[in-house]
């Protein structure tokens, strides 16, 4: 039972963490998106993930993490193109 619960934080905070790391590496949120489900896949494949609570967590850590990277870059260009307007 500790290793499930261990697996159920994992996915609820891991691949929202990755999404946002990544896009903060690439600089897009869908790059972001596309390489932490490629490793979520893996996992998934590998054998780590096998039960549809630990699914259902991870792709909602993904639509959280998705979300709140785009809206990271969002600001993040607004604030660019004000400096610019400023300069």
């Amino acid at each position: 039972m500790d290793l499930f619960i261990t697996k159920l934080l994992l996915a609820i905070f891991a691949p929202a963490l990755l999404v946002v790391f990544f896009t903060r590496v690439t600089f897009h949120h869908v790059v972001g998106l596309v390489l932490t489900l490629s490793l979520v896949a893996a996992s998934v494949y590998a054998g780590y993930t096998h039960n549809w609570v630990l699914y259902a967590a991870d792709a909602l850590s993904l639509t959280v993490g998705f979300w709140y990277a785009k809206r990271m870059v969002e600001r993040t260009r607004e604030n660019m193109e004000e400096e610019h307007q400023v300069n």
